[in-house]
């Protein structure tokens, strides 16, 4: 199984992304994020562990990517490339260096996606890319409500600084995601002036959508919102590549009151496969910060 793979090999009608490369040292994920859509597709997906003979395939595989205009790899898209293991294991620091090396050749274009404060001790090879961008997931600044959605995961407060001590060095972008009505969406003016304090470029955000499997956990944790999202999800939401959507006057709604409050806030924006690309300000996922 090659370690190097297209992103989105479902090849969703609504995802505007740039053409890019996906590569992920652990399967699965720590961090336990009770919305989470990839635990529908990898087994055994809590939690993360090492991929069998990672390094030693990575140099081979890197070796043999023919010349290109350019490489952009995502490291992660469906797990965190900072689990806690990291601390020991150091494979995503081992991944770093390793393209690191072939970044002339391949005229690499790298893009880090985590909601771990972890990527901090990389920090010093990180800034050594010529072309690379950060982006740090938050779904709250409330912690308690934090720890119930991400069990696992950083508090938010570290996750803002971690954005903040990367920005002096390198450009970080911030995914305000998933947005869950009503847990998250009432305070989003706060969340998005902390994000800008802390020096990011663009917020990018989605929607909370149903799988059959993170909605169990949703409901079973959140017991007081399970008949409004049966009716929103069940009867009235959309079914669109095997999720359920908010219904799309809703989600619209949703998305573009954060994206008012960006653009008065002089940040980027953009949503991730929503169907709503007419209200993105730059590129979907945060690339046109590439330094070129």
């Amino acid at each position: 199984m090659k370690l190097i793979t297209p992103f989105d090999p479902w090849r969703s009608k609504l995802c505007s992304c740039p053409q890019k490369y996906s590569l992920s040292p652990y399967t699965g994920c720590s961090h336990g994020c009770l919305y989470c859509y990839a635990s529908s597709y990898i087994k055994n997906f809590y939690p993360s562990r090492p991929k069998k003979n990672f390094l030693k395939q990575l140099e081979k595989e890197i070796k043999k990517l023919p010349f290109s205009s350019y490489y952009y790899i995502t490291i992660a898209n469906s797990s965190d490339p900072y689990p806690p293991q990291e601390e020991k294991l150091r494979l995503t620091r081992a991944t770093l260096e390793i393209l690191k090396r072939e970044e002339e050749r391949l005229d690499l274009r790298l893009m880090l996606v985590t909601k771990s404060s972890l990527i901090l001790k990389d920090l010093d090879i990180l800034k050594e890319f010529k072309h690379i961008v950060v982006s740090i997931s938050i779904t709250t600044l409330d912690e308690k409500l934090a720890k119930m959605l991400e069990p696992y995961a950083a508090s938010p407060y570290k996750r803002l600084d971690a954005l903040r001590k990367l920005s002096k060095y390198l450009p970080v972008v911030c995914r305000v995601d998933p947005l869950i009505y009503p847990l998250n969406t009432e305070n989003l003016e706060i969340i998005v002036k902390k994000i800008k304090e802390c020096g990011a470029k663009q917020i990018i955000t989605s929607t909370y959508k149903v799988r059959p499997d993170n909605f169990q956990r949703m409901v079973k944790r959140f017991p007081q919102y399970r008949k409004l999202w049966q009716d929103l999800y069940m009867k009235k939401g959309e079914k669109i590549s095997g999720y359920i959507y908010l219904p799309l006057e809703l989600r619209k709604k949703l998305i573009s009151r954060l994206r008012e409050i960006c653009l008065k806030e002089g940040l980027e924006f953009s949503s991730c496969r929503e169907g709503l690309t007419q209200l993105n300000t730059t590129i979907c996922d945060g690339s046109a910060f590439f330094n070129d």
